[in-house]
């Protein structure tokens, strides 16, 4: 197959191997719209020419603020091409974290998508004296559109723009992409063309997807992980259907039949949920046939499946598991999930229903994939599978994962000293704990910095724990807590709505309790308790959680206790919740 020395160059392979290709498709109102590969680079050149005519210079810095879009592809690639660089920033940060990044990148040229964003950038205006521009994706009559600087292209000829694009090699700078961390202000990720090919070209043997197939992208196209993934379907030769919204999702899944898409585990969580909502209000013999079919799928294995359980599995998929496929589109091939940990229950349960989970693991600094679950080179439920060709995995001696390979960034924007600590020699220290698998398997135990040891002395594994304790169906979140205390204790986000259900047979008078009385009520600490108690046995006494704090509100993004990649912000939630966690260190 082709190869690409520049990510642009994506779109000019495509058209090469498959003139006129639906690339991207969209919804306008009721009706798909297809872009071919054709259309999208005649949409990217003028917009390129537009750049050029706005006075952008190669290796200047633009923010690029918006959700999924054809517009946001569009710009990425016109940005690129002539030498200047994408700083993809999330739609839902805080105003803070906007100004900084701003005066960090030296922004002068911004492009947002809604009023809502202008005004959000509008009001840090103030605090960024290098911002001179802000135009809006959306057509708003008062509002300085992006068509205000394409129409000024049209005096741009093609050979100027062929000088630049020239210009632009592999080694170019393409994208700063500023990690949201979980402390401290956050750092700009520098990615150059070669980081991100070689994560694409890496990763495009790993899902049996064809030329011709349909991808479904509802994550982040800012963040790294769907970033690459839209590289390797462009590569791949799909066509990328942009989800309208997470409300929409199941009815995107219906109309679009994907073959593929990226999750992250939140998102297969809830799906899951939903399924489980659903068969919690079945009678009888449908009911019985329900739970048994999940207690079927929570045996599934990869190996050695007895000639019983493929009879009774094969009865599984038939009456029950083939309508998860369906609510999925019917056509799904596969699942990549990354970002966080996805719990092993789940993996073996969507496997079982016939839908192939391809669990991975990276971090935007390697560009982002090193390992991955490939259907060609092998899988390992509980593992985030084997290391990506052309990527080298090394365990240091406390067993941080190390990586090395041309994915690997270049470096934190002007911050030699927070590079010089994670890239040492070619390798680069990834800061999370793993172990090996069957000699070639790669397991992530926790991050480095999130492990703690009680007053007692005793290693603690967040992660670990965490992971087991939300496979419980009545609690929604967990975080584990007792650096430097007596014993390890959680705060606990109940699973409302299935501890609801629970009470209606059990307990009705406490179903018509308000929301925060019914979840701090002592039925439903019993119950988590009770839950807890039972989690507990899979681990040793010294790891078992003593105590917990029930938080009735969902911790999220918007509350700023996750990041925008869902990871947790222990320390805010540590100070958030302060008074709780002194409570169950005092009583």
């Amino acid at each position: 197959m082709p190869t690409a020395t520049r990510l642009f160059d994506l779109a000019y392979l495509q058209q090469e191997t498959a003139p006129g290709f639906p690339m991207f498709s969209y919804k306008d109102g009721t009706n798909w719209v297809a872009v071919s590969n054709t259309e999208f680079i005649e949409r990217t050149n003028r917009v390129s020419k537009g750049l050029i005519a706005l006075g952008i210079q190669p290796g200047e810095k633009i923010a690029l603020i918006s959700e999924n879009r054809i517009e946001w592809n569009i710009l990425d690639f016109a940005i690129q091409q002539i030498g200047a660089v994408v700083v993809a920033i999330y739609p839902n940060i805080s105003e803070s974290d906007y100004s900084y990044i701003f005066n960090h990148a030296e922004i002068k040229n911004c492009i947002v998508s809604s009023k809502k964003l202008y005004g959000k950038i509008t009001s840090i205006k103030g605090l960024c004296p290098l911002l001179e521009h802000i135009f809006t994706l959306d057509k708003e009559d008062d509002l300085p559109h992006w068509q205000h600087f394409v129409t000024m292209g049209d005096s741009i000829t093609d050979e100027q723009l062929q000088q630049l694009q020239n210009a632009v090699n592999a080694d170019s700078l393409a994208s700063i992409i500023y990690t949201s961390g979980t402390t401290g202000n956050p750092k700009g990720v520098m990615l150059t063309h070669r980081n991100l090919l070689a994560d694409t070209m890496s990763s495009e043997y790993s899902f049996p997807v064809v030329r011709g197939d349909r991808a479904l992208s509802f994550l982040p196209v800012c963040h790294a992980y769907e970033r690459v993934f839209q590289y390797v379907y462009m590569y791949k030769g799909l066509t990328i259907f942009f989800a309208q919204s997470m409300d929409s999702i199941g009815e995107d899944f219906r109309s679009v039949r994907p073959h593929i898409f990226s999750a992250v585990p939140r998102v297969l969580e809830k799906v899951y949920e939903k399924i489980i909502a659903t068969g919690e209000k079945l009678t009888g013999l449908k009911r019985r046939i329900f739970f048994w079919s999940l207690r079927v799928g929570e045996q599934y294995t990869l190996e050695n499946r007895s000639w019983w359980y493929a009879i009774k599995l094969s009865i599984a998929r038939k009456l029950v598991f083939s309508k998860w496929r369906e609510a999925l589109g019917g056509d799904i091939k596969g699942i990549a999930s990354g970002s966080a940990a996805l719990q092993e229950r789940l993996t073996r349960l969507y496997m079982a229903a016939g839908i192939p989970i391809y669990e991975g693991y990276g971090l935007t600094e390697a560009g982002p994939c090193i390992a991955v679950n490939c259907f060609k080179r092998g899988m390992k439920i509980g593992t985030v599978g084997l290391p990506l060709i052309n990527i080298e995995i090394k365990l240091a001696e406390d067993g941080e994962i190390l990586t090395k390979g041309d994915n690997n960034m270049i470096g934190y924007y002007k911050n030699e000293e927070a590079t010089a600590e994670v890239l040492k020699d070619g390798w680069l220290y990834t800061g999370d704990i793993g172990q090996w698998i069957d000699g070639k398997f790669l397991k992530i135990i926790d991050r480095k910095k999130e492990m703690f040891k009680t007053s007692g002395g005793k290693y603690i594994v967040p992660q670990q724990l965490e992971s087991k304790i939300v496979e419980s169906s009545l609690i929604e979140q967990v975080m584990v807590i007792g650096e430097s205390r007596k014993f390890p204790a959680a705060l606990i986000v109940p699973n409302y709505a299935n501890l609801l259900d629970w009470s209606k047979n059990s307990a009705p008078a406490l179903a018509k309790l308000p929301k925060i009385e019914f979840l701090k009520s002592p039925e439903v600490k019993q119950q988590i308790e009770s839950e807890l108690n039972r989690i507990n046995q899979n681990f040793g006494n010294w790891e078992q959680i003593k105590k917990f704090a029930i938080i009735p509100n969902e911790m999220t993004i918007e509350t700023g206790e996750l990041t925008p990649t869902l990871k947790m912000k222990r320390k805010i939630i540590l100070q958030k919740y302060e008074k709780e966690v002194e409570a169950i260190y005092t009583a």
